[in-house]
């Protein structure tokens, strides 16, 4: 049986998934350190807030692309599909509990 090759596809999916999860997780930090930080909490309109906010997005649509590469690594044919799958869990399991957390940080 020929082994076949993995999906640069997939591959671009997975790492770049990985890779803006790993931001959004060190902002979220960065956010609640702000926060924590902050006597009265952190003003919503400080430069600071709106950089960490639109870092956030942008990481957000990143996610989005990935999500966008697993998929086509997922239709790809006589390709190896691990990393497609991969990518596109990943990515949608963070786009998914970013924007709860993003929810639940609004509802409080």
């Amino acid at each position: 049986m020929e082994q076949l090759k993995h999906s640069g596809l997939g591959l671009a999916s997975f790492i770049i998934s990985t890779g803006a999860a790993l931001l959004i997780f060190v902002l979220f930090i960065a956010a609640g350190a702000m926060e924590a930080s902050t006597p009265g909490g952190i003003d919503e309109e400080s430069v600071g807030a709106v950089v960490l906010g639109l870092l956030i997005i942008l990481c957000m649509f990143i996610e989005l692309i990935a999500l966008g590469l697993g998929i086509g690594a997922l239709c790809q044919s006589g390709r190896n599909k691990i990393f497609g799958v991969l990518g596109t869990i990943f990515s949608a399991v963070i786009v998914l509990l970013t924007i709860l957390v993003i929810i639940l940080g609004n509802s409080m």
